[in-house]
């Protein structure tokens, strides 16, 4: 594990322009130490516009990390896609609308507040590489420490 990794909090996800953002900032493992639930990462979606804010906390599995690469990988191919979509967290989805270079944003939380809040960021240029990068930090500060050796059993990699 990263030294200090625990006291860091990294975005993952960090869309803004002048009128809206969209964060999805890492705040630390979920239970430390304890398997199975070791790897998996306490965040926050935080999304705001002149018009609202809202903040949701949820769980990232090790599984949730992979799907924002391939994720990332559509949308800069200039396809639609949604992120964490299996129905466990808020789902978010990104429509490339075309117009000036923006994305709309939708983030449904229909399993647990049942609300959702739907918003244009502008992409600025290098935003997929910006956050190839900030995968890669998360990555770095939270590796994968734990196997599943079989299904229901769990170990520490060494």
């Amino acid at each position: 594990m990263a030294e200090g990794s625990e006291d860091m909090k990294t975005d993952l996800i960090h869309l803004s322009d002048e009128g809206s953002s969209l964060r999805v900032q890492v705040l630390g493992r979920h239970m430390p130490g304890v398997l199975p639930w070791h790897d998996v990462l306490d965040a926050e979606i935080v999304v705001t516009s002149g018009f609202a804010q809202g903040r949701l906390d949820v769980c990232l599995a090790p599984e949730d990390l992979d799907s924002w690469s391939q994720i990332l990988s559509s949308l800069v191919a200039g396809r639609d896609a949604a992120w964490m979509d299996d129905g466990r967290n808020p789902e978010i989805r990104f429509e490339l609308s075309g117009r000036n270079g923006a994305a709309v944003i939708v983030v449904e939380d229909l399993a647990g507040s049942g609300t959702s809040v739907r918003v244009s960021v502008g992409l600025v240029e290098g935003w997929a590489d910006d956050h190839r990068d900030r995968l890669q930090r998360v990555r770095s500060a939270w590796p994968r420490e734990v196997a599943e050796t079989s299904p229901g059993a769990y170990e520490w990699r060494r």
